[in-house]
Protein backbone atom coordinates (compact mmCIF):
# COMPACT_ATOMS: atom_id res chain seq x y z
CA UNK A 1 0.00 0.00 0.00
CA UNK A 2 0.87 3.37 -0.68
CA UNK A 3 3.07 4.92 1.63
CA UNK A 4 1.57 8.27 1.77
CA UNK A 5 -1.92 7.02 1.73
CA UNK A 6 -1.05 5.30 4.70
CA UNK A 7 0.20 8.29 6.57
CA UNK A 8 -3.55 10.24 4.91
CA UNK A 9 -5.67 7.98 7.00
CA UNK A 10 -3.23 7.76 9.90
CA UNK A 11 -3.49 11.56 10.11
CA UNK A 12 -7.58 10.84 10.38
CA UNK A 13 -6.79 8.50 12.98
CA UNK A 14 -5.04 10.93 15.06
CA UNK A 15 -7.95 12.86 15.18
CA UNK A 16 -9.81 10.59 16.85
CA UNK A 17 -9.26 9.99 20.86
CA UNK A 18 -6.81 7.38 21.98
CA UNK A 19 -8.94 5.32 22.84
CA UNK A 20 -10.74 5.39 19.68
CA UNK A 21 -7.28 4.42 17.70
CA UNK A 22 -7.50 1.19 15.23
CA UNK A 23 -5.65 -1.61 14.82
CA UNK A 24 -4.57 -1.80 10.65
CA UNK A 25 -3.32 -4.74 8.99
CA UNK A 26 -1.22 -3.52 5.87
CA UNK A 27 0.09 -5.28 2.96
CA UNK A 28 3.37 -3.73 2.00
CA UNK A 29 5.79 -0.87 2.18
CA UNK A 30 7.94 -0.44 5.37
CA UNK A 31 6.75 2.84 6.53
CA UNK A 32 6.88 3.13 10.50
CA UNK A 33 3.29 3.76 12.11
CA UNK A 34 0.89 2.46 14.13
CA UNK A 35 0.24 -0.31 11.74
CA UNK A 36 1.30 -3.89 10.94
CA UNK A 37 3.19 -4.63 7.92
CA UNK A 38 3.41 -7.76 6.17
CA UNK A 39 2.96 -9.87 3.45
CA UNK A 40 -0.85 -10.27 2.38
CA UNK A 41 -1.02 -14.09 3.47
CA UNK A 42 1.10 -13.72 6.74
CA UNK A 43 -1.37 -11.29 7.78
CA UNK A 44 -4.57 -13.44 6.83
CA UNK A 45 -2.96 -16.18 9.37
CA UNK A 46 -2.82 -13.88 11.76
CA UNK A 47 -5.79 -12.41 11.78
CA UNK A 48 -7.32 -16.27 11.63
CA UNK A 49 -5.45 -16.57 14.60
CA UNK A 50 -6.98 -13.97 16.05
CA UNK A 51 -4.96 -11.30 15.88
CA UNK A 52 -7.28 -8.07 17.05
CA UNK A 53 -6.93 -5.93 14.26
CA UNK A 54 -9.77 -3.33 13.11
CA UNK A 55 -9.47 -3.21 9.03
CA UNK A 56 -7.48 -5.42 7.28
CA UNK A 57 -5.95 -3.79 3.89
CA UNK A 58 -4.80 -6.74 1.50
CA UNK A 59 -2.93 -6.68 -1.75
CA UNK A 60 -5.56 -8.74 -3.62
CA UNK A 61 -9.34 -9.28 -3.04
CA UNK A 62 -9.27 -12.69 -2.63
CA UNK A 63 -8.17 -12.74 1.74
CA UNK A 64 -11.00 -9.99 2.29
CA UNK A 65 -13.43 -12.15 0.54
CA UNK A 66 -12.74 -15.17 2.74
CA UNK A 67 -12.88 -13.49 5.85
CA UNK A 68 -16.00 -11.83 4.58
CA UNK A 69 -17.59 -15.44 3.61
CA UNK A 70 -16.37 -17.11 6.56
CA UNK A 71 -18.59 -14.61 9.38
CA UNK A 72 -15.46 -12.75 9.99
CA UNK A 73 -15.68 -9.37 8.66
CA UNK A 74 -17.95 -6.96 6.76
CA UNK A 75 -18.63 -6.68 3.02
CA UNK A 76 -15.34 -6.46 1.30
CA UNK A 77 -14.06 -3.08 -0.41
CA UNK A 78 -11.56 -2.29 -3.13
CA UNK A 79 -9.56 0.34 -2.00
CA UNK A 80 -6.89 0.65 -4.82
CA UNK A 81 -5.43 -0.92 -7.59
CA UNK A 82 -1.82 -0.96 -8.38
CA UNK A 83 0.58 -2.35 -10.81
CA UNK A 84 4.25 -4.35 -10.57
CA UNK A 85 7.34 -2.89 -11.91
CA UNK A 86 10.93 -4.10 -11.96
CA UNK A 87 12.93 -1.26 -10.14
CA UNK A 88 17.04 -0.94 -9.89
CA UNK A 89 19.46 1.08 -8.43
CA UNK A 90 22.06 0.46 -11.02
CA UNK A 91 22.08 3.65 -13.27
CA UNK A 92 24.11 1.47 -16.00
CA UNK A 93 20.74 -0.71 -16.47
CA UNK A 94 18.16 2.06 -16.50
CA UNK A 95 18.95 2.65 -20.96
CA UNK A 96 17.57 -0.78 -21.80
CA UNK A 97 14.29 -0.77 -22.99
CA UNK A 98 12.28 -3.92 -21.52
CA UNK A 99 12.00 -4.89 -18.29
CA UNK A 100 12.64 -8.65 -19.72
CA UNK A 101 15.23 -7.53 -21.64
CA UNK A 102 17.56 -6.42 -18.36
CA UNK A 103 16.14 -9.93 -16.46
CA UNK A 104 18.41 -11.92 -19.10
CA UNK A 105 21.23 -9.49 -19.33
CA UNK A 106 24.15 -10.85 -19.01
CA UNK A 107 26.60 -10.15 -15.79
CA UNK A 108 23.42 -9.79 -13.42
CA UNK A 109 22.84 -12.37 -10.51
CA UNK A 110 19.86 -11.55 -8.91
CA UNK A 111 17.04 -10.12 -8.72
CA UNK A 112 14.19 -10.25 -5.86
CA UNK A 113 10.68 -11.32 -5.14
CA UNK A 114 8.08 -10.92 -3.01
CA UNK A 115 6.98 -14.23 -2.24
CA UNK A 116 4.47 -15.32 -4.94
CA UNK A 117 2.61 -18.22 -2.34
CA UNK A 118 1.98 -15.24 0.36
CA UNK A 119 2.51 -12.32 -1.59
CA UNK A 120 -0.16 -10.96 -4.68
CA UNK A 121 2.62 -8.61 -6.18
CA UNK A 122 5.27 -11.68 -6.06
CA UNK A 123 2.54 -14.01 -7.84
CA UNK A 124 1.77 -10.98 -10.27
CA UNK A 125 5.66 -11.09 -11.35
CA UNK A 126 5.82 -14.58 -11.18
CA UNK A 127 3.35 -14.94 -14.14
CA UNK A 128 4.68 -11.97 -15.91
CA UNK A 129 7.54 -13.92 -16.35
CA UNK A 130 5.29 -17.01 -17.42
CA UNK A 131 3.74 -14.93 -19.97
CA UNK A 132 7.11 -13.75 -21.32
CA UNK A 133 9.24 -17.30 -21.57
CA UNK A 134 11.81 -16.38 -19.26
CA UNK A 135 10.97 -18.28 -16.30
CA UNK A 136 13.10 -21.36 -17.06
CA UNK A 137 15.88 -18.89 -17.72
CA UNK A 138 15.88 -16.47 -14.76
CA UNK A 139 14.90 -19.04 -11.98
CA UNK A 140 18.64 -19.82 -10.19
CA UNK A 141 18.23 -15.25 -10.26
CA UNK A 142 15.38 -15.17 -7.95
CA UNK A 143 15.88 -14.29 -4.54
CA UNK A 144 12.38 -14.14 -2.44
CA UNK A 145 11.77 -11.89 0.15
CA UNK A 146 8.83 -12.20 2.80
CA UNK A 147 6.70 -8.87 0.99
CA UNK A 148 6.94 -6.31 -1.47
CA UNK A 149 8.74 -4.44 1.13
CA UNK A 150 11.87 -6.01 1.80
CA UNK A 151 11.68 -6.72 -2.12
CA UNK A 152 12.27 -3.28 -2.85
CA UNK A 153 14.59 -3.23 0.54
CA UNK A 154 16.74 -5.80 -1.21
CA UNK A 155 17.04 -3.92 -4.52
CA UNK A 156 17.52 -0.47 -2.87
CA UNK A 157 20.46 -1.36 -0.42
CA UNK A 158 22.11 -3.40 -3.61
CA UNK A 159 21.59 -6.96 -1.93
CA UNK A 160 20.40 -7.07 -5.76
CA UNK A 161 20.51 -6.30 -9.03
CA UNK A 162 17.14 -5.15 -8.78
CA UNK A 163 13.65 -6.18 -7.50
CA UNK A 164 9.92 -6.37 -8.47
CA UNK A 165 7.99 -3.35 -6.50
CA UNK A 166 5.42 -1.33 -6.23
CA UNK A 167 5.24 1.52 -8.64
CA UNK A 168 4.46 3.55 -5.46
CA UNK A 169 7.70 2.40 -4.44
CA UNK A 170 9.73 3.90 -7.73
CA UNK A 171 7.50 7.41 -7.05
CA UNK A 172 9.14 7.58 -3.33
CA UNK A 173 12.21 9.51 -2.10
CA UNK A 174 14.56 6.21 -2.13
CA UNK A 175 12.69 4.68 -5.19
CA UNK A 176 13.69 8.17 -7.43
CA UNK A 177 17.36 7.46 -6.77
CA UNK A 178 16.99 4.74 -9.35
CA UNK A 179 14.94 3.73 -12.18
CA UNK A 180 11.94 1.50 -13.11
CA UNK A 181 10.73 -0.63 -16.11
CA UNK A 182 6.47 -1.29 -16.24
CA UNK A 183 5.95 -4.84 -16.10
CA UNK A 184 2.56 -4.82 -18.68
CA UNK A 185 2.40 -8.77 -18.64
CA UNK A 186 1.80 -8.50 -14.71
CA UNK A 187 -2.28 -8.65 -13.84
CA UNK A 188 -3.44 -5.20 -12.16
CA UNK A 189 -3.16 -6.11 -8.53
CA UNK A 190 -7.06 -5.33 -7.06
CA UNK A 191 -6.58 -4.37 -3.60
CA UNK A 192 -9.26 -5.16 -1.16
CA UNK A 193 -10.04 -4.18 2.32
CA UNK A 194 -12.39 -5.04 4.91
CA UNK A 195 -13.54 -3.78 8.67
CA UNK A 196 -13.42 -6.53 11.03
CA UNK A 197 -16.29 -8.13 13.07
CA UNK A 198 -14.53 -8.41 15.85
CA UNK A 199 -13.18 -4.38 16.22
CA UNK A 200 -14.72 -2.33 19.09
CA UNK A 201 -14.10 0.80 16.56
CA UNK A 202 -17.13 -0.06 14.21
CA UNK A 203 -17.89 3.54 14.30
CA UNK A 204 -14.31 4.60 13.29
CA UNK A 205 -13.19 1.83 11.26
CA UNK A 206 -16.71 2.99 8.92
CA UNK A 207 -15.27 6.17 9.00
CA UNK A 208 -11.94 5.58 7.74
CA UNK A 209 -13.06 3.34 5.22
CA UNK A 210 -15.83 5.68 3.77
CA UNK A 211 -12.34 8.49 3.91
CA UNK A 212 -10.87 5.96 1.23
CA UNK A 213 -13.56 6.38 -1.33
CA UNK A 214 -13.43 10.29 -1.15
CA UNK A 215 -12.13 12.38 -4.01
CA UNK A 216 -9.64 13.46 -1.67
CA UNK A 217 -8.10 9.89 -1.40
CA UNK A 218 -8.40 9.22 -4.85
CA UNK A 219 -6.06 12.40 -5.98
CA UNK A 220 -3.79 10.76 -3.36
CA UNK A 221 -4.11 7.42 -4.68
CA UNK A 222 -3.83 8.53 -8.20
CA UNK A 223 -0.55 10.55 -7.91
CA UNK A 224 1.29 7.61 -6.81
CA UNK A 225 0.28 5.17 -8.43
CA UNK A 226 -2.42 3.41 -7.39
CA UNK A 227 -6.02 3.95 -9.29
Amino acid sequence: MNRNLVLVFFLFIALASPQNKLHVAVAQTGMKVAATYASTGQLYAQILNGTPYDLFFSADREKPDLLWQEGRAETPFVYATGQVILWTNRKDLCQIKYWREVMVAPGLKNFAVANPKTAPYGAAAMEAMKKTGISAHVQEKLVYAQNIAQAFQYAATDSVDGGFCTLSAALSAEGKKGCFFSVPEAPPIVQGACILKRTTHSEAAGKLAGFLASPEAKTIKNKYGYR
